[in-house]
């Protein structure tokens, strides 16, 4: 597994990843990814700024607040979906949408809404997900 075996280490790649962009030391491909992922999220770097709160801390649905971490997760799955157009297609999807939008943040939200969609259908069946029924999705925004 890439980031280790834990929410815990996963946490601790993103808040490795903001600290070396923000001291400006050089960053692997990856890192650099999370670091522009991040940027890109002004409301989330407080809590990435305190490592203790940001490893430790549950964000549930009760809380009635989002997961940063999956949220960020999230745009780092369709950085990796646009960097190979898979499923194929998606780089067109994501290019119409930003040239509508005129926006690549706002873009990608929308595109997330399909993905979280097409994640959580997975999830509820059993299977892997419906790359098809995904790209629908996508095309209808």
């Amino acid at each position: 597994m890439l980031f280790g075996q834990s929410r815990d280490e996963l946490r601790r790649f993103y808040l490795r990843s903001w600290a070396k962009h923000q001291q400006g030391q050089p960053l692997e491909p990856l890192e650099n990814i999370v670091a522009q992922v991040i940027a890109m999220h002004p409301e989330y770097q407080d809590l990435l700024a305190d490592q203790e709160q940001a490893i430790g801390r549950d964000f549930g649905p009760e809380q009635g607040q989002s997961n940063p971490f999956l949220h960020m997760g999230m745009h780092l799955a369709l950085h990796e979906q646009l960097s190979t157009d898979r499923p194929t297609g998606i780089r067109a999807v994501h290019s119409a949408l930003r040239l509508r939008l005129g926006d690549v943040h706002a873009a990608e939200h929308l595109m997330m809404e399909c993905l979280g969609q097409a994640l959580w259908e997975a999830q509820r069946s059993g299977q892997m997900p419906d790359e098809q029924a995904y790209l629908a999705c996508l095309r209808g925004l």
